[in-house]
């Protein structure tokens, strides 16, 4: 089985990322395509390896992969704090701002992510930008009233610093898209936001929002994988940059499933 270079990428940024992950530790688990590979990387470490850790995912279907590779899964009030959180990201700026929730999963991955005393972002290098929007904003809101929410936060952009200004209610068929936690998203086509702590403190005033999908001042480190199976890695609080390249051979345990 051949890689394609995009999960080359995604693989050797999940590989060099459990790196930073030790025995002992309660780790969060990511949601996504390449939150899965770090998944797989880990249950790969705990059944060949000896590692031992408490995984708190992110949403049900982590959970489900998670146990299926052979991770302790707990909650994140049975661990109540976290060492780290290694997630994925939809836009990583040069200040280390994520635009997250492409998958559904934001609320509870902001959750994890703040109940951690490091966040490490798993990516490829198209999700690098130098400036957060062009990937459409997902907020969570509740389902009671929902069109009247989706219009105060029309409103709210229509005032901001943004390019665009439309918002669409997240689809699942025909159906609104649920979440986890049973609420609905929708997706603000910004363009460009240039004030994204702005944006992200105004939308939560907004009665019926649950979350947004703007993190900011939460992410550490990114990690950057790249189809030859290089690795960028940046730490924004030692202000370090180091690059590094992944040798790896497709064996049956880790490339056994990869449909996500």
């Amino acid at each position: 089985m051949n890689l394609s270079p995009i999960d080359t990428a995604k693989f050797v940024a999940a590989k060099r990322a459990v790196d930073f992950v030790e025995s002992g530790m309660r780790v969060g688990l990511g949601t996504g395509s390449t939150a899965a590979w770090m998944v797989r990387c880990l249950g790969e470490m705990v059944r060949e390896d000896g590692l031992r850790i408490k995984g708190v995912p992110t949403s049900s279907r982590t959970a489900e992969l998670a146990r299926s590779v052979g991770i302790d899964v707990v909650s994140l009030d049975e661990a109540k704090w976290l060492d780290l959180t290694i997630d994925g990201a939809d836009e990583v700026d040069p200040d280390l701002n994520l635009i997250k929730g492409g998958g559904g999963a934001l609320l509870q991955e902001k959750i994890v992510a703040t109940a951690s005393d490091r966040m490490i972002v798993i990516t490829d290098a198209s999700k690098r930008v130098e400036t957060l929007g062009l990937f459409p904003l997902p907020v969570e809101v509740v389902p009671f009233g929902w069109q009247t929410t989706k219009a105060l936060i029309e409103e709210t952009i229509s005032g901001l610093d943004v390019l665009g200004d439309r918002v669409s209610l997240r689809l699942n068929g025909e159906a609104p898209y649920v979440t986890d936690e049973g609420n609905f998203i929708v997706d603000l086509h910004l363009q460009r936001i240039s004030n994204v702590r702005q944006l992200g403190l105004v939308l939560n005033q907004i009665p019926g929002v649950v979350e947004n999908g703007l993190f900011v001042d939460i992410c550490d480190v990114v990690v950057v994988g790249y189809g030859d199976g290089r690795v960028e890695v940046d730490d924004i609080n030692a202000g370090t940059h180091e690059e590094d390249r992944i040798e790896f051979v497709e064996s049956d345990n880790i490339f056994s499933d990869i449909t996500d």
